[in-house]
This record gives structure tokens, C-alpha cells and sequence, in this order.
């Protein structure tokens, strides 16, 4: 599961600063074949502060960029219109309006929206939303709407079942049985959505046998030291967090501080980057127990062809991370199911009829397969894989394990979103 979450230090934008950029990709040149066109909406002037939500469009600009260079989808250019919300929802309905009613794009790629106020009318206009990141509940709400992880919800206009969501314990019952962790910490922000998350997590870690220390700091004014101190004094062998990157480094250094030593401090997908050495730089044991868990193949692992390929494609970017991989592996799905629809044409409803039929796909192995199936109730138990990563100075991140054979039967528990 994917958390964004408003940092702890900064200032609001002003609603002036979270201004559109024309940042599209030109027309085609007069004698080409009409191009195809696909939007992308990021948070990227949000109030979370610069970079933290663009990996997903980079990744699939740069899919789409290698993909163009190759010819195209049957000999049609790929077009990009690009629309940043600034993170707030007015933002959002106003994207998807310019993307949807005037430019007509066939297809939303790789949203990456704080708040997708936008989503039910994505939903309504039936234009389908590929490979998107579920920050929020909108990817097990609306029909048409295909998050990177797929659902199996019902996804008939109700988060979920009857308004919740489920989650399962597959991370814990990971660090139980290969590390034999028995007390977990899991620090939060007193903010709605990162509270409601770590309590998700405290559930889960409850369910499988853990000690569950809570710790909560302050949105504004975190005392990050205080937490560290306590995390030490409880002896927690496990850190999980529902914070964001910035707030993350300042936890590890104030955790090297105080000299509070675990055997993981354990992130999500949306801090996987290339950049730990430089964020974490003050905190070096810290920094060496962290790890990372999420549903993709890990971008720092080369000897894979597709991730080879994700790696040419995107060297020229200063860092890389785990959501431009997802992004790269959104624009994959887009172009299979538009290459799918050549024949008759690269209609939205071709091109989500193919999405609607998604069982099991890997976007050629960078994907744990995804399913949408739809269940009438919610499942009282899966079997579930994860891919798992541990950071190591000189190294990067180091895959621990192939995540299609890191799997395990474990309960489904419910959450409020």
C-alpha cells in the first residue's frame, strides 16, 4: 500500500503557486499519422514540496519516449499532455477537465494525485486511468480506474465493501518468520490520512503475534528525538512509518542520536529511491538497517532485461526510484492494451475493454501480476507476494529474496480510508 503524505516542515503554497504548465509534447509533424493521445496527472507543485510525486510521470515519459523513438504503436506516435493539480482538488477537476473535454486523451497514464477529486469524473466520461498510484481510495471506488496494484473490490461508486478497504500482513509475516522480529514501533504524523494508515499497520502487526509500540508526532512541529528516545527504551526491533521521505530522514537521525539500533526500519514504495545516501547522510546506521517492501521488481536490479532496459531509458535522470519504475511499467500496460486495440481502433472503450479483461499481468516482470476481479465480499484471507529490498552503503538498494517466491497465506483485515 501507497502513502503520501503532507511533510512536516514548510509552508503552504498559495492557490496562485499551483499554477498549469504547458509542458505537452508538440503535435505531430503535417504528413504523420494522427498521434495518440494520453494525459498524465501529477501533484507536482503540491504542497508536499518539489519531486515527491513525480517519479510515475517520468518513468512513463520515459517508456513513451523509447517508445516513439521505436516507431510507435503501429506506426502511431504517442502523444503526451501533461497537467500538474498543485495538490489540491480544485486543481485536480480542472486537470482532468483539460485533459478529458479538450484534449481528449484516449487514456489517463500514471496519475499520481494527492487528492483525486477528479477521479468520479475520470470514471463518469468512462475514460480509463492506467497503472495509477493509490494514494487514496479513488482506485477501489470507480469503475474505469486501474491502479498499479490492481483490486479486487467492486469498485461500483463505494470504497471497497460497504466503504472499507482490507489490507493484508504479508510485510509482518515477512520480518516474523526471516528475521524474527517480535516488537514493532510504527510512527505517524497526527494527520487524518497518515494516522488512519498506521492504524492499519497496528492491526496487522497485532494480528501476527507483534508488541505494538505507537508513536505519534506532531504534523507541524514533529519532535522526532522524543519518538527516537522512546523507540530505544521500548527496544523495538522494528521501525514502520506512515510519513514521508523528509520526515523519515529526520526519525533516523534522531534515532543514530540517541543510539537506537533495530534490525529494520521499514518504509514504503514512495521513499525506494536512488537518493538515500544523500537524504540519510546524516544518520549511517540508520540509514544501513533501511528497507523497503512494495509490489515491484526493485529498479537496482540490472541483471533483469526489463529493468536494464527501465535503467538505459532513464539515465539521464539525476536519481531513480521505485515510482518511476511503476511509472515506466503504467506506460507498458497503456501501450500493450493500445497495441491490443491497433486493429479496430485506439478507443477509450477498446482500450479499457482490454484493461477490464487485466488478469495477471507483470508488465514483463517488473509487476507482482495484478488482478481486478471484482469480488462480491471481501476476502477473508490471500495469498499474497512482495518484493523486499534492504539498502546497503556501496550497494543501493539490494533485492532480498525474488518476490514472485516471497509469498504467504495470510488474513485480509479492514480499514476505514
Amino acid at each position: 500500500m501507497v502513502l503520501a503524505l503532507s511533510t512536516a516542515c514548510g509552508s503552504r503554497l498559495p492557490e496562485s503557486d499551483f499554477e498549469h504548465r504547458d509542458r505537452s509534447t508538440p503535435s505531430a509533424p503535417a504528413g504523420e499519422r494522427t498521434p495518440i493521445r494520453v494525459g498524465i496527472i501529477t501533484s507536482a507543485t503540491s504542497p508536499v514540496g518539489g519531486n515527491a510525486f513525480t517519479g510515475p510521470r517520468d518513468g512513463a515519459k520515459a517508456f513513451f519516449d523509447r517508445l516513439n523513438a521505436r516507431g510507435g504503436v503501429d506506426g502511431r506516435r504517442v502523444e503526451v499532455r501533461e497537467c500538474d493539480d498543485g495538490g489540491s482538488g480544485v486543481g485536480n477537476n480542472e486537470c482532468v477537465h483539460e485533459l478529458i473535454d479538450e484534449d481528449k486523451v484516449v487514456a489517463l497514464v500514471a496519475t499520481t494525485a494527492l487528492d483525486y477529486a477528479g477521479a468520479s469524473r475520470v470514471s463518469h466520461a468512462r475514460v480509463p486511468d492506467i497503472g495509477g498510484q493509490p494514494i487514496g481510495a479513488a482506485y477501489d471506488t470507480y469503475p474505469h480506474l486501474y491502479g498499479i496494484y490492481g483490486s479486487l473490490a467492486p469498485r461500483s461508486g463505494t470504497t471497497g465493501w460497504d466503504g472499507k478497504q482490507y489490507g493484508g500482513t504479508e510485510v509482518y509475516r515477512y520480518f516474523k518468520r526471516e528475521h524474527g522480529a517480535r516488537t514493532a514501533a510504527v510512527v505517524s504524523y497526527n494527520q487524518p490520512a497518515s494516522a488512519a494508515y498506521a492504524r492499519l499497520v497496528e492491526r496487522g502487526l497485532k494480528a501476527e503475534g507483534y508488541e505494538v509500540v505507537a508513536e505519534q508526532v506532531d504534523f507541524a512541529l514533529p519532535n522526532f528525538r522524543a519518538v527516537a528516545a522512546d523507540l530505544k527504551e521500548q527496544g523495538a526491533d522494528l521501525v514502520f512509518d506512515a510519513i514521508d521521505s523528509h520526515g523519515n530522514a529526520r526519525l533516523c537521525e534522531a534515532m543514530d542520536d540517541v543510539g537506537a539500533e533495530v534490525t529494520a526500519k521499514v518504509t514504503n514504495v514512495q521513499n525506494w529511491t536512488s537518493t538515500v545516501a544523500e537524504d540519510y547522510k546524516d544518520a549511517p546506521r540508520c540509514r544501513n538497517a533501511l528497507w523497503a517492501t512494495g509490489s515491484s521488481r526493485n529498479f537496482e536490479d540490472k541483471d533483469q532485461d526489463a529493468v536494464r532496459e527501465f535503467r538505459d531509458a532513464t539515465n539521464h535522470l539525476e536519481a531513480h526510484s521505485q515510482w518511476q519504475l511503476e511509472g515506466w511499467a503504467a506506460a507498458m500496460w497503456f501501450t500493450d492494451a493500445a497495441k491490443a486495440c491497433a486493429d479496430q481502433g485506439v478507443t477509450r472503450a477498446c482500450v479499457d475493454d482490454h484493461m477490464n479483461r487485466s488478469q495477471g499481468y507483470t508488465a514483463d516482470g517488473l509487476l507482482i501480476p495484478v488482478r481486478f476481479e471484482r469480488l462480491a465480499e471481501p476476502p477473508k484471507s490471500r495469498r499474497t507476494c512482495l518484493s523486499v529490498a534492504r539498502w546497503e552503503d556501496g550497494r543501493g538498494w539490494v533485492a532480498q529474496g525474488d518476490m514472485n517466491s516471497t509469498c504467504f497465506e495470510v488474513p485480509q483485515l479492514s480499514y476505514q480510508p
